[in-house]
């Protein structure tokens, strides 16, 4: 019995191992990079808020399920955002949640480019759904002692160079982690990405990126690239977009304006390795709601 125990324990804290090395991230951050870099400001408008839900490689046991919610308030006066960010991940009988403040400040460079530089304060949290979790000797309370509840503090950097064209972009996640043992919960994760979204009066133009993402000891690179159909000369009615991540999984983007405040992407993506035999892919929703006025912004076009 001790030996299926110490089977089953050694197998349980593989699998949170493993997890720890992936980054939970949404598909389409190319929208709002606020979501991989708080060093991201928002000042074409006066705050914004979104929601995000990610239901990751669908009909295979136990996958991830992802929430996220932020907001984000821009102070033009002082050049200045502050935002709040929170995500929920459940992976099989593991919960994981991250609450992050961040602060970020816009540097005008010259009429064209700024330099944005950001970080946050991170609030980490790891916990178990013990209904889920079958243990052969149950009984013995000793066999949930390694099921307990663990938090943490952490940080994220970035900085921002952008126009009002171009986003190029370098941050770092879970800052913490590379120097402290007690931050570990989440494995330190850098990107480094560059961004062009057109904004012309044209019936259809085209944009894309590319991003470099390093955790632990493994690379990933992405390409995007995206249409941009309009309606009216003065909004981006709506997107599609294709993606391709190493290793082997492709992707479709899609996005919409309902109003001139609400806006709602969706992606799909497909891992075209081995999880295909058990996966028919993954499916992710966001909504942002944009906080529009009349903000005296540092990098405004309109």
């Amino acid at each position: 019995m001790k030996r299926r125990f110490l089977i089953l324990f050694f197998s349980v804290f593989g699998v949170v191992a493993l997890f720890c090395q992936s980054n939970i991230r949404v598909n389409n951050y190319w929208d709002n990079t606020y979501y991989i870099n708080p060093a991201s400001i928002h000042d074409q408008y006066n705050g914004e808020i979104s929601m995000a839900a990610r239901n990751q490689w669908v009909n295979f046991p136990g996958s991830p399920s992802t929430f996220f919610a932020h907001g984000s308030i821009f102070l033009s006066d002082f050049h200045t955002q502050v935002g709040i960010r929170a995500m929920a991940d459940k992976i099989g009988y593991t919960n994981t949640y991250d609450v992050d403040f961040s602060y970020a400040y816009a540097l005008t460079l010259n009429p064209t480019w700024n330099l944005n530089m950001g970080l946050t304060i991170n609030y980490q949290g790891l916990n178990y759904d013990l209904s889920q979790v079958n243990l052969s000797n149950g009984d013995d309370p000793s066999a949930y002692e390694h099921f307990k509840f663990e938090s943490n503090f952490n940080s994220n950097l970035g900085v921002e160079l952008n126009n009002k064209y171009w986003k190029i972009g370098l941050a770092g996640q879970n800052i913490f982690s590379l120097f402290y043992s007690f931050s570990e919960l989440f494995n330190n994760t850098n990107f480094l990405y560059a961004s062009y979204k057109p904004y012309s009066r044209n019936f259809f133009s085209v944009g894309g990126g590319m991003c470099l993402i390093q955790y632990g000891n493994m690379m990933q690179a992405e390409l995007n690239f995206n249409g941009f159909f309009k309606m009216t000369p003065e909004n981006n009615a709506f997107q599609l977009g294709l993606f391709y991540r190493t290793w082997h999984e492709v992707g479709a983007l899609f996005g919409i304006d309902l109003t001139n405040a609400f806006r709602l992407s969706y992606s799909y993506d497909y891992n075209a390795g081995a999880i295909r035999r058990n996966s028919i892919g993954t499916h992710e929703l966001i909504l942002t709601y944009k906080i529009k006025g009349e903000p005296k912004c540092v990098n405004c076009w309109y």
